[in-house]
């Protein structure tokens, strides 16, 4: 895929922090891996330490796995050091690490949550440090202030982005009816309700009457899970099209497709993310579009937040991001839809 560039070398007056080390009071988490380089040693003494900021990931996957790449060049790029520590879908462990960087004396954390009604809690837990939420959102908005921040795309325009493909698509066919499949993600989520009530709302919008081919299927954004879901469907339910939460469960559908000896480009698959496997997808013609969410964006503009969080800086700072227009403490990392026309733009 191809990574934007998205961000200004912050000022050289910013590396001015400094955080002394204290021991940690909690029990000790599992052992996280350091995804972050050291700024080299000035061999004074300790005039001014190296930023500490440590990364609570939810789970690794393709996407997220990108996202704490671009986290880790730009902490590379500020002199930064950043930890990266994996939750393993577990919640509890999103509190324990939290607990263990505020005992370890930093400023601020960056949070994948696992769950969104976790982030009270992980506000509780962090105590006078600042939090950046990434990429997933609070269960309440309205918990974000001058200390508590959210870094991430608005997840309305994702599903958007496909209704809009999907309605010109059969507008050009002369239909205006429609059955189709939904592969869902983690039922519960902000990034799951949202852009399955987007797409579908802008089909209607424009026009388009769709209805369920079979109940939504939850394949919890998996790739496998959704190729499992899919095949007892093959050859027994009518539909015209499959919306997928994500590239993931997208691929599983088209897998599924190809196992059955059935040819995935008769019929529109239509996926979030613009993984490097999605959009390999889309240019052969087996994925109708995607919609590219920026995860090396995201994962810079998030390390970037903290950083200005900590420097009493405006939070978009550095960044060619914007503020939200009525909430000051978010900041989005614009969606882009990528279909036959673009897609070597993201490869």
């Amino acid at each position: 895929m191809k990574t934007k560039k998205l961000l200004a070398l912050v000022c050289a007056g910013m590396m001015a922090l400094s955080l002394a080390a204290c021991g940690g009071g909690s029990a000790p988490a599992p052992a996280p891996s350091n995804d972050g380089a050291a700024p080299a040693d000035s061999g004074a003494a300790a005039p001014a330490a190296a930023q500490n900021i440590t990364l609570v990931l939810s789970q690794r996957d393709e996407w997220l796995s990108t996202l704490v790449d671009g986290a880790t060049a730009a902490a590379a790029e500020m002199g930064v050091t950043l930890t990266t520590v994996d939750c393993q879908s577990d919640a509890s462990k999103g509190i324990q690490f939290v607990e263990t960087a505020k005992n370890a004396g930093e400023q601020v954390v960056i949070v994948n949550l696992v769950d969104p009604a976790q982030a009270q809690q992980i506000i509780e837990s962090a105590g006078d440090m600042k939090i950046v939420f990434v990429n997933r959102t609070p269960d309440d908005m309205a918990r974000l202030n001058d200390n508590v921040v959210y870094v991430g795309s608005n997840e309305m325009d994702s599903g958007r982005y496909q209704g809009e493909a999907l309605a010109k698509y059969f507008k050009d066919k002369g239909q205006t009816e429609i059955k189709y499949i939904l592969l869902n993600g983690i039922l519960g989520q902000t990034s799951t309700t949202n852009r399955t009530l987007s797409v579908l709302q802008t089909l209607e919008a424009n026009g388009i009457t769709a209805t369920e081919a079979t109940a939504p299927l939850v394949a919890n954004y998996e790739r496998p899970k959704a190729m499992d879901m899919i095949k007892p469907l093959l050859g027994t339910t009518e539909y015209d099209c499959i919306i997928s939460n994500n590239d993931a469960m997208a691929l599983g559908a088209i897998e599924a497709l190809e196992s059955a000896n059935m040819d995935p480009s008769e019929k529109p698959i239509v996926g979030i993310d613009c993984t490097a496997d999605g959009a390999a997808a889309v240019a052969a013609g087996k994925m109708y579009m995607t919609v590219f969410q920026n995860a090396d964006g995201q994962g810079r503009g998030a390390l970037q937040a903290a950083m200005n969080l900590v420097n009493g800086a405006p939070l978009n700072e550095g960044t060619e991001f914007e503020v939200d227009a009525e909430n000051p403490h978010i900041l989005w990392v614009p969606f882009e839809p990528v279909d036959a026309s673009n897609v070597a733009d993201y490869q």
